[in-house]
């Protein structure tokens, strides 16, 4: 008797993971472009851009070759390329759908083999490919003879690799604050980074011209030229000069930096699909103690109405996304056009009076904030006192950063020009300046309230009220500068009738004079906004 022979089926090898995830990166981004015509038209814009872009820095970095500050150039321009991808997931987290590995945590996958696939499917795409371009070009105006040209065939890959890595290194552990309603609200401050960020620059180019040039930039170059993925070019430097240690040691840094970015992304992995998130836990156990529910922040202002109506100010500060971008615009549009402007030589000690107005601006539709919630303040409100009360709080709330923040810009745009002298009289007009705009802005968020929609992390003003944003904010404005004459004109007239000694005199008289046109501005909205309450309350209800 034979023994049957079982035959067994052939088992299909299964496709590896790096394809597949490869493959699922290209389906992402064919459907992502079949929802709209639109998006479809401004991928096609963007690549087009962008190529054109890459193709006009690859030639710049050509015609560099030879020159003696190329290796100082090009060695900056790819530590800021690597500083873009860091920030990138920051302030553009919706931009990719494959940021968000947590969508992922349901699949048997280990963290290994997850990070290479990952890795592998983050170089496609348009940054990957530009980075790689910049790189090229980066190469091509350094590399010298066959070394460098063999350690540039290294270099580049490297610095492409650590850039992606950095980038979904952020990106892992920050994922918990991406896809959030905050993280997603940062990318509202990605206007303010690309303000401060052409401040930056033109302050740069001023300084370049007149520290002697681009030699200026070695002290950077010499220090960026050793953080990675810099240092890659920089041993492609290195090598086409004969020092082929320094070239090896750079590169060598270059491939721990990528090391330990794949580490700190795999543990950040590791710990996004294992530990729980705040959906999980429960309230912390001493929320049901006796703490009081105001904390310090409660215990340290005044009590009754004022105190209340001052933290709920604050708490809107810190915790809205709206008003925390804007409030965060303010602070830092205010102390970037004193001070850089100082820096550059060019400044006024009386451009310091744009804080105080940046931060007035804040005063101005205070009701806009609360959204439909208004109907809980308006229950509070029966009389025009009642509602000063409740202006007068808010205003107060605004003054306890506004004042010392002022103060602050003004004395260190002083100190920067060395003109310490104008100091008072320049905190007497941005004082006066304050008080106008708390005094005006009152007016006009008792008269033109709009709606801030919350939905939206783009439009700060509802559909159809446009207009009433216009009305508030500039009108405002331009009353709050009329207001301001007298003080302007005071000013004027002692630096004509050179009677300088008398300018102290400008510090409180200003300050006495914003406090009046804050108080009459409240005294003036508060019977307003009593009368209208409903017309107020649909108002900010639209968003």
């Amino acid at each position: 008797m034979t023994a049957a022979t079982t035959a067994t089926p052939a088992v299909s090898a299964s496709p590896s993971l790096t394809s597949v995830f490869v493959r699922l990166k290209l389906s992402l981004l064919r459907n992502g472009l079949r929802q709209s015509t639109g998006r479809t038209a401004a991928y096609i814009v963007s690549i087009v851009i962008t190529a054109v872009f890459a193709a006009a820095m690859v030639l710049a970095f050509v015609l560099m070759r030879g020159s003696a500050d190329a290796d100082s150039i090009v060695i900056l321009l790819t530590g800021v390329l690597a500083l873009s991808w860091a920030v990138m997931p920051l302030f553009v987290p919706g931009g990719d759908e494959t940021l968000d590995p947590s969508r992922l945590v349901m699949l048997p996958l280990r963290p290994q083999p997850l990070v290479r696939s990952l890795l592998v499917a983050s170089l496609v795409g348009i940054g990957p490919a530009f980075t790689l371009l910049i790189g090229v070009g980066a190469a091509l105006a350094l590399a010298r003879g066959a070394a460098g040209v063999v350690v540039s065939v290294l270099a580049v890959p490297l610095v492409v690799l650590v850039c992606v890595a950095l980038s979904r290194a952020v990106a892992a552990a920050n994922v918990r604050l991406l896809t959030s309603r905050k993280g997603r609200d940062l990318a509202v401050l990605s206007g303010l980074l690309i303000a401060v960020g052409i401040q930056v620059v033109n302050f740069g180019a001023q300084r370049l011209s007149r520290a002697g040039g681009l030699s200026s930039l070695e002290p950077a170059a010499a220090v960026v030229g050793w953080l990675p993925p810099a240092s890659a070019i920089g041993a492609v430097d290195s090598a086409s000069e004969g020092d082929y240690a320094l070239a090896a040691g750079q590169l060598l840094l270059t491939v721990a930096a990528l090391g330990a970015l794949l580490y700190w992304w795999q543990r950040s992995l590791v710990k996004l699909m294992t530990a729980p998130d705040g959906s999980t836990i429960g309230a912390a156990p001493d929320s049901a103690g006796g703490r009081s529910g105001t904390g310090l922040l409660g215990r340290l202002l005044p009590g009754g109405r004022t105190g209340t109506v001052m933290e709920r100010t604050l708490r809107y500060i810190t915790r809205d996304p709206k008003t925390k971008a804007a409030w965060i615009t303010s602070l830092a549009i205010g102390a970037i056009v004193p001070l850089f402007n100082a820096f550059q030589g060019t400044g006024s000690i009386y451009f310091a009076c744009f804080a105080s107005g940046m931060l007035g601006i804040q005063m101005y539709n205070q009701f806009g904030q609360d959204t439909s919630a208004f109907w809980m303040v308006a229950q509070t409100i029966s009389t025009a006192a009642d509602a000063y009360a409740e202006l007068r709080a808010r205003a107060l709330a605004l003054l306890l950063i506004t004042l010392p923040y002022t103060v602050l810009v003004t004395a260190a745009t002083a100190a920067v020009l060395g003109d310490w002298s104008s100091l008072p009289e320049a905190l007497g007009l941005a004082f006066a300046l304050l008080g106008a705009m708390l005094a005006t802005g009152a007016v006009t968020s008792a008269n033109f309230p709009y709606s801030i929609p919350q939905d939206n992390a783009y439009k700060n003003v509802a559909p159809g009220q446009g207009g009433l944003a216009w009305i508030s904010i500039f009108g405002g404005m331009i009353g709050g500068a009329l207001l301001c004459a007298p003080v302007i004109g005071a000013t004027i007239y002692l630096h004509l009738a050179d009677e300088e000694s008398l300018l102290w005199i400008l510090l409180p008289t200003g300050t006495l004079y914003g406090a009046l046109l804050a108080w009459g501005g409240l005294k003036l909205a508060a019977p307003r906004t009593a009368n209208r309450l409903p017309e107020i309350l649909t108002a900010v209800s639209k968003g």
